[in-house]
């Protein structure tokens, strides 16, 4: 009997050991369609980053969304947050941008992520914010900065952050890298409007690391993938490692995001957690 109490206390303290271990750590996810939700759970991800364009956009009918919101309760990865926010016929930058129109449209937007208990909006939205052939790009970074204070006092009405990304410059001309996202980000100044770290994007422009450690103020999210491809990161190469090493270095401990094409989910799922986790323990063990 006092050897079974001394397995158990142990086995107990173990346990503890290893949730305190993975407590302080980013929680993985995939940017999917929650029609992946059962194949997802089984490779071991917390969460699924949905389309506000398929889940929240006031183009989808109420009833529609109505029976989204039923099956949302049912996944066993929750939609934790939403990506691709604005479609490209609303202006985010330029001589055409209709301020009425784009803040009606947060307002929708941010109604029903409160409702869906989403609480993170990436903005991305390459070609909405898409500057036109000549439009100067100073008059353009005031204009979007004032234009994003005022989606942030709406988003904060529904207690939603919306996370401004860096994309790059095949995708877009405007905020293509982290340091000039996290340079909106401080103009802005709001504590609804914050920064996502695209370690794809940064790879495409050949961005340092080091830039994930000069934005660890503004940082709440993280998008990743290869560089080549966009593959799930240790498809082809370690190519990450060293963005993941940053993260650790500043202690993030917010999500990461794949945001990367697959060949095929099913049997690359687990492996690419596998190799995200490795990564993390390495550069949170330091």
């Amino acid at each position: 009997m006092k050897n079974y109490s001394l397995l158990l206390f142990f086995a107990i303290f173990l346990h503890a050991l290893q949730s305190n271990a993975q407590a302080g750590h980013p929680r993985v996810g995939v940017c999917s369609s929650r029609t992946n939700d059962s194949l997802l759970h089984a490779s071991g991800y917390v969460y699924i980053e949905e389309s506000v364009q398929k889940l929240l956009s006031p183009a989808i009918p109420e009833d529609t969304f109505r029976l989204q919101l039923a099956q949302l309760k049912k996944l066993q990865c929750p939609v934790q947050t939403c990506n691709s926010f604005f479609p490209s016929d609303i202006r985010l930058t330029g001589p055409d941008v209709k301020e009425r129109q784009v803040l009606e449209y947060v307002q929708s937007v941010m109604a029903r992520a409160k409702t869906a208990g989403i609480k993170l909006i990436v903005l991305g939205s390459g070609n909405a914010r898409k500057l036109p052939d000549n439009y100067s790009k100073d008059s353009a970074t005031l204009e979007f900065v004032d234009l994003c204070r005022k989606m942030a006092v709406v988003a904060k009405k529904y207690d939603v952050v919306i996370a401004i990304e860096n994309l790059n410059t095949t995708e877009t001309n405007f905020v293509t890298t982290l340091a000039e996202a996290n340079a909106v980000v401080t103009a802005v100044n709001h504590p609804n409007f914050k920064l996502t770290a695209d370690i794809y994007h940064m790879l495409k422009e050949y961005e340092s690391p080091d830039m994930l450690k000069k934005a660890r103020k503004n940082l709440v999210h993280c998008h990743i993938a290869e560089r080549e491809k966009r593959t799930a990161p240790g498809s082809t190469g370690d190519d990450v490692a060293p963005y993941i090493a940053a993260l650790g270095s500043i202690g993030y401990t917010g999500r990461i995001s794949l945001e990367c094409r697959w060949d095929n989910m099913k049997e690359q799922g687990k492996p690419t957690l596998d190799y995200m986790q490795q990564q993390i323990r390495t550069a949170y063990s330091k």
